[in-house]
Formats: C-alpha cells, structure tokens, sequence
C-alpha cells in the first residue's frame, strides 16, 4: 500500500488561505450586520428638529455611531485581509479596492464625528442656561446634513468602486463562484445611477428607490461574507498567474 504524503508548505499554504478566507468573510459579515440598525438608531434625531435641544433620547445614537465606529474599521480590516489575495489576480484592481475600502472608512468615521457633535452640543445646551436656541437648531441640521452627505459618498458610493474591483478580480480567478460577483458587477452601475439621482435631488436617501438600487450591493457582500467562511477560496484557482 503506497502512503501519499502531503508536503509541509502545502499544508500550510492550504491552512493560510482558509485563514484568510474565514477571518475575511467574518469581517464583510460583520460590516453587514453593523450597517443594518444604525438607520432605526438614528430615529430619535431625524424625528426630533430640536433633538440638540433636548427632544428625544440619546442612547439610540450613541449605539449607532459605536456599530459605526467597529463598521468603519471592519471595512478596512476586509481590504487589509484580501488584498495579498486580490494582488495575485490584478494588482491594479487589488490597489483600487484597498484606497476604496480606507476611504470608505475615513468618511464613515467623519459622519459619525458629526452626529457625536451634535450630541455634544445638545450636553452644552443642559449645561448652560444662556444658549441661543436657533443657531443650535441650525448648528444641529447642518451637521446632520454633513452625515448624509458622508453616508452618500462613504456608505453608497464607495462600494461601487469596492465591488468594481474586487467582483472582476473575484470573477476572472474563480475564487468564489461567479453568480456572486456578478451580482456585484451588474449592481455597482445600478447604485451609482442611484447616487447620481440622490446628488442631483431626484429623490432622497432613505427611500424604497435607493433601498432598491442598493439590494444588490447589499446581497454581494453578504454572499461573499457567508460564502468565504463557509466555504472558502477554491483551492485550484489560487496558484493561477497574476494578469
């Protein structure tokens, strides 16, 4: 009977690379489910005009900007991890879709800077009896605004690029069945038209237009996320030449 022995750096290779693909998929998970509450969170201070005056609670907010804050860093972490991967397939694509993952990061982490302001300046508001009550209102919706426009490009807009460039590297290399990153491909045009239709005002952010035009986004992360811990890369395809 003849013993076939797997050589050591195989093994290895093959434990790295399932690895990678856990730690990665847990993380595109974790952005999934983070970005999910903070829209009922942030209830209280959409509802209330004069939140920074003292309507409605604080607690929703806080908790919001916290899944922001761990969102943020997750959507690095997803780019830090993939990328020796993506480099591999197209290092041009793989630098794409790390820029656009910091990025993405850095004006989720801006916006929730805003809306801890305005939480700040509502503290200010308790701790002082003279305060003009109309420049905070003011003070209030324009950092708000600030966070929509943030959540435009950072939240919306950034993952176009993102899908763009790490759904044609997933789709030339075969690391993952292509019906995932094709739902990705096809729906990258369809949430940048979106979010040119936001920026112009044809419609606002929040409504069943734009929760429309970023469902396919939103199913090629989580397909990617629950394929990549479940199943990992496909172990053949990872040894192909970069292109």
């Amino acid at each position: 009977m003849t013993t076939v022995h797997t050589p050591v750096a195989t093994r290895t290779s093959t434990g790295l690379r399932r690895r990678t693909s856990l730690v990665a998929g847990a993380l595109y998970l974790v952005t999934f489910v983070t970005s999910i509450p903070t829209l009922a969170l942030y209830e209280p201070l959409r509802e209330h005009a004069d939140f920074v005056l003292g309507a409605g609670s604080t607690t929703g907010v806080l908790w919001g900007a916290l899944l922001e804050v761990v969102l943020a860093l997750s959507c690095v972490g997803t780019a830090v991890v993939l990328f020796p991967v993506a480099k591999r397939q197209s290092e041009t694509a793989a630098l794409g879709f790390l820029a656009a993952r910091v990025l993405e990061g850095g004006l989720i982490l801006l916006g929730v800077v805003s809306l801890l302001s305005v939480v700040a300046l509502r503290a200010d508001a308790h701790a002082s009896a003279d305060v003009d009550s109309a420049s905070l209102v003011t003070a209030g919706s324009t950092l708000t605004a600030v966070y929509d426009q943030t959540f435009l490009l950072g939240q919306s807009l950034m993952p176009v690029v993102s899908a763009l460039c790490l759904g044609s590297v997933m789709y030339r290399s075969g690391l993952v069945p292509r019906i995932i990153p094709v739902i990705g491909l096809v729906g990258a045009p369809l949430l940048l038209a979106s979010d040119i239709a936001i920026f112009w005002g044809l419609y606002q952010q929040g409504t069943s237009l734009a929760g429309l035009a970023a469902l396919p986004i939103a199913v090629w992360e989580f397909a990617l996320g629950v394929w990549l811990v479940v199943k990992g890369f496909r172990p053949t395809r990872l040894d192909a030449q970069p292109r």
